[in-house]
């Protein structure tokens, strides 16, 4: 197989590329994680992701994928039979309501169409009308990877309060965190749920839940059986910086650096770029004469954008043309819009001309497969982000 000149373009909704500064970090040898080296990696983990979730609550790393902080996060806090209401935001809230049911809990399922984040109004609504508080807990996705809509978390919070009702607001930032703002205490979130590969910039492989001190009183009598994603268990250990079992060592010297890295841009300047790319990509994607999935104004996502195929093509046929073609992964429709959709990831470790390299990508790819379109798409994105720049050097100076 002949060689490919060049960068490889990953531009999925995560995992993200790896920043060299972190590779570095996770190359380190691995050291006893038992010993006295390790309880200061394990707490400057441990701090450090309570200043990424904006919480002073606590925090909890697992050795999982993001479906592991699923399930810790409905185990340590419901009982079997359970009642749990969820929205259908997309393919990810829709696999989380089916490890609640493989789990024993009876989710009730909000109809979404898939094109905007969860609505607090129908969450309230039902709220109100649970008056034996038989509804344990609301749970929502932050940012939906599949659709590339944003829930208003803060909202969602409200219509609980002012439906009076004592439901746990447990919400997926997998891809949501450390890319578009979250703020764990302020919103009054009690169980959150993370992954380490999407805005933290790392390879998978670590998962996170945050949880309210409320949670953790639920915790202590309540929940399922459970060992390996015991909150107690870890909550023992982590005090002194140690865990109940191996950690994953050098992920952690990766976490490490990656939360000096956020800060050292500054979070605000973290979401604030993100969104920028997200609106300078649905700026091209408009242009192209194409649709953007996320339709509700306000909602849609700098992580990534989901763009709609025009009748009668194959969302699948146009990446593989891209990838063969000019060496670019670009993310493929799940489930209910499997082959009807694609989606440009522009999270993590990710700037202005990469942004352009992309977008010139996916329009060369769009040439290339024969998909109807316009040309200027990538020179629309090229204007939006000088305007951009020129709006921000401007506000410098005032």
């Amino acid at each position: 197989m002949s060689r490919k000149a060049g960068r490889h373009f990953l531009q999925i909704p995560g995992p993200s590329a790896v920043p060299d500064r972190i590779l570095r970090a996770i190359s380190a040898q691995t050291i006893d994680h038992r010993g006295p080296d390790f309880a200061q990696v394990g707490l400057d983990a441990l701090s450090g992701m309570k200043t990424i979730f904006k919480t002073t609550q606590d925090v909890f790393i697992f050795p999982a994928s993001g479906t592991g902080a699923w399930e810790a996060a409905l185990v340590n806090t419901l009982s079997e039979g359970d009642r749990v209401l969820m929205y259908e935001t997309g393919h990810f809230a829709t696999l989380w309501m089916k490890m609640a049911t493989r789990l024993g809990l009876k989710p009730e399922f909000i109809e979404g169409d898939w094109r905007g984040g969860a609505d607090p109004d129908s969450i309230e609504q039902r709220l109100r009308a649970d008056t034996a508080h038989e509804i344990k807990a609301v749970c929502v996705v932050h940012n939906e990877t599949s659709t590339g809509s944003v829930s208003p978390v803060a909202a969602v919070r409200h219509a609980i309060d002012a439906a009076g009702h004592p439901a746990l607001l447990m919400v997926d930032t997998i891809s949501g965190l450390a890319s578009i703002d979250f703020r764990f205490d302020d919103w009054g979130v009690d169980v959150a749920v993370s992954g380490s590969q999407k805005g933290l910039m790392l390879p998978p492989g670590l998962s996170f839940n945050a949880a309210s001190a409320k949670a953790m009183e639920v915790a202590k009598t309540g929940g399922m059986r459970r060992s390996y994603w015991d909150w107690h268990d870890m909550k023992a250990l982590n005090a002194t910086g140690y865990f109940p079992y191996t950690p994953a060592t050098n992920l952690l010297y990766g976490l490490n650096e990656a939360i000096r890295m956020l800060h050292e841009e500054g979070l605000d300047n973290v979401f604030a770029r993100h969104q920028r790319h997200g609106a300078a990509t649905r700026a091209a994607v408009r242009a192209w004469g194409l649709e953007v999935l996320c339709k509700q104004q306000g909602q849609e996502s700098g992580v990534l954008t989901a763009v709609m195929m025009p009748n009668g093509h194959s969302a699948d046929a146009f990446r593989a043309t891209a990838l063969s073609n000019f060496d670019i992964s670009l993310g493929n429709g799940l489930s209910k819009v499997a082959d009807r959709v694609f989606r440009i990831g522009h999270l993590g470790d990710f700037n202005d001309l990469m942004l352009i390299g992309t977008l010139s990508g996916v329009e060369l790819g769009l040439r290339k497969a024969g998909v109807p379109h316009r040309s200027g798409g990538v020179e629309v994105a090229m204007q939006f982000l000088e305007a951009a720049g020129q709006e921000q050097e401007a506000s410098q100076v005032a």
